[in-house]
């Protein structure tokens, strides 16, 4: 008998000629989730990947990671057995220690179709014998504990849990995005739905220290960290905003600033982009939630960009975003106070419809490229996770 870890994946296994590639990167991210937990090997098969364990493997621990994993639908831990219906009711029955319940059914799936006894069959035999060594009730509708018994050709798995995992695609099979992380609610989710994706995201924060207090530096880092458990290994890009802003401030009439400085960080977060390899820009940005957000705006924001800008949360309200951040363990850090780069000189009344033709006259006394480059010479990297 081994107890082991069986991973199950949905969208994956519909890719059709590209499913092997999908499959081993799932098997890939998941040595990379359970890195230090005690696992001893991930081995991928036709149908599934299993988790198996180390002699101290954490099991609790390993848990906790899988559920993070993109692309993973359910898992569980499961114990091999031989192909003996003796055998799998002797396993069975010890799953079933130290768990309450009062009824119980055991479902039975049979991928090898030449083990003499059918589906039905192992289930009843398995039920008729656990109820009885138990006391326990059967309940074919609602019972309380559920024992899942599966025969393959190399052997029989016996478990009493399904975990639910995230779903998706396993991260990196997508490309990779540059994510405008700015501290707030909204980013790390929007950041968050493209890991989903399958997408590997590498982070850029615009800052103004020493105009603003550091408190958005650490909120960021923090931010990646937690992204990190999915995302793994990642890179966060820190800019220095404020000297720039003081700059568009001086020389821009201030109904344009914070579009200004949208177009900006747009035009650094491009051309670092360019130095990453990323396909694509990434927003927190939703449909009319603030000034800059009008669909006009948006607008003449990304016509200054030559890659995708992708913004996950375009559609989405506030309440249905802040759902989300605080199922994925972000929001609490996120609604920490802090001055967002943004806020800063900020008009009493920004445009909502400022045209291309509006801005390009507001930017014609700037020097782009060398203010660009400046931001550029000044970048400082951070790996997290």
């Amino acid at each position: 008998m081994e107890e082991m870890f069986s991973v199950h994946y949905g969208e994956v296994g519909l890719k059709g000629k590209n499913r092997v590639f999908f499959e081993k990167r799932l098997a890939n991210n998941i040595k990379l989730a359970l890195r230090g937990t005690g696992y001893a090997e991930v081995e991928r098969l036709h149908d599934r990947i299993l988790v198996h364990l180390g002699q101290h493997a954490n099991t609790t621990e390993i848990k906790r990671r899988l559920r993070q994993v993109m692309g993973i639908v359910y898992f569980e831990l499961a114990c091999r057995t031989e192909r003996d219906l003796t055998a799998i009711k002797e396993v069975a029955l010890r799953q079933l220690q130290n768990v309450c319940y009062e009824s119980l059914k055991v479902e039975t799936r049979r991928t090898d179709k030449t083990f003499p006894l059918t589906s039905p069959q192992i289930s009843a035999e398995v039920g008729g014998y656990l109820i009885k060594e138990t006391g326990a009730r059967a309940d074919m509708h609602n019972p309380d504990l559920v024992c899942w018994v599966k025969i393959t050709q190399d052997g029989a798995y016996i478990s009493t849990e399904k975990i639910q995992g995230i779903g998706g695609l396993p991260v990196g099979v997508s490309g990779k995005v540059l994510v405008m992380l700015s501290g707030g609610i909204d980013s790390p989710v929007a950041a968050w739905q493209m890991i989903k994706r399958g997408a590997k995201a590498v982070f850029i924060h615009f800052y103004s220290y020493p105009y603003t207090d550091k408190a958005s530096l650490e909120k960021v880092i923090e931010l990646a960290q937690i992204l990190a458990a999915s995302n793994y290994r990642s890179t966060v890009y820190l800019v220095p905003f404020a000297e720039l802003q003081q700059i568009i401030v001086a020389a821009t009439p201030a109904p344009f600033r914070v579009l200004l400085y949208r177009r900006m960080m747009t035009r650094i977060a491009e051309r670092v982009a360019t130095m990453v390899n990323a396909e694509a820009l990434v927003t927190g940005e939703s449909l009319a939630q603030v000034a800059s957000q009008t669909l006009t705006n948006l607008r003449t924001i990304e016509a200054i960009a030559d890659i995708p800008i992708l913004r996950p949360l375009i559609g989405e309200d506030k309440a249905e975003i802040i759902e989300k951040a605080q199922r994925i363990g972000t929001f609490d850090v996120s609604t920490c106070p802090h001055q967002d780069c943004c806020s800063l000189f900020v008009p009493k009344h920004p445009a909502t419809r400022a045209s291309l033709t509006e801005l390009a006259d507001a930017e014609s006394g700037l020097d782009i490229e060398t203010l660009v480059e400046n931001a550029l010479n000044n970048l400082e990297k951070i790996i997290v996770g």
